[in-house]
């Protein structure tokens, strides 16, 4: 990466305290991928950084230095932040936890930063939150080379049949068995996910459970704070819940 970058668009995906009246920061940016940032002085109450440094706020930042952790300079907003509520808001922070967990700082991700801009407007949106995020998960499970193939077999040329049944494993993929199990997926639930048919309430909830699945292979042991969250609200609909 080089050394100075300037007027980066980007999104603060996650924030911590450092020193006295500082921040850490993980920016997702468009050219670089997530970038960690030391912003100095930015709890002070007279920075400017204090009031910017917020989440769904789109951003242009510069930041310079030659290790993992950078010194973010200039910060300006592009527009007004993307206003985000109840369980929409918790839906955007589950988002941006699955970026700081899943992508390496410093790789370019220009696709996949232009879905997570598609999710955000979708979560301010009215659009289906399900939808919206089996959407973005399944992104990001292709951007970073864990694809799921809904067309066959694992180990395989046979397509996926309409009877039959599969477990799912996260490295290998979809794999027949005898006889239907609680852990397993129909190949019509399959066939739904594939074409996105998430409107569906038996095809949204396969999709999650697979979403899931897929996810918790690579996000490890530790559990998503987004998650906890989301929960702890207990809102009436739970069908989105990541």
């Amino acid at each position: 990466m080089e050394s100075r970058v300037a007027l980066q668009p980007a999104y603060v995906l996650h924030r911590i305290p450092f020193q006295n009246s500082s921040l850490i920061v993980d920016f997702f940016t468009r050219d670089y991928g997530r970038v960690r940032a030391v912003a100095k002085g930015a709890r002070a109450a007279k920075s400017r950084h204090r009031s910017l440094l917020q989440p769904f706020q789109p951003l242009l930042i510069s930041f310079s230095g030659r290790s993992d952790l950078k010194s973010l300079g200039a910060t300006e907003a592009m527009h007004e932040s993307l206003r985000l509520g109840a369980q929409r808001l918790y839906s955007g922070l589950y988002v941006n936890e699955l970026l700081v967990r899943l992508i390496q700082t410093g790789e370019e991700h220009r696709a996949l930063y232009g879905f997570y801009q598609d999710t955000l407007i979708a979560l301010q949106g009215s659009a289906d939150l399900a939808s919206t995020l089996r959407h973005f998960e399944f992104s990001l499970l292709g951007e970073l080379g864990y694809g799921i193939n809904f067309d066959t077999e694992a180990n395989s040329e046979t397509r996926i049949d309409a009877a039959g049944h599969y477990n799912f494993d996260p490295a290998q993929g979809f794999i027949r068995i005898v006889a239907e199990s609680s852990r397993s997926f129909s190949g019509v639930e399959i066939e739904a996910v594939r074409n996105e048919m998430f409107s569906q309430s038996f095809c949204a909830t396969a999709a999650k459970r697979l979403t899931r699945l897929a996810l918790e292979k690579h996000l490890g042991p530790r559990p998503l704070m987004s998650r906890s969250l989301f929960i702890a609200r207990r809102e009436p609909d739970r069908s989105a819940e990541s």
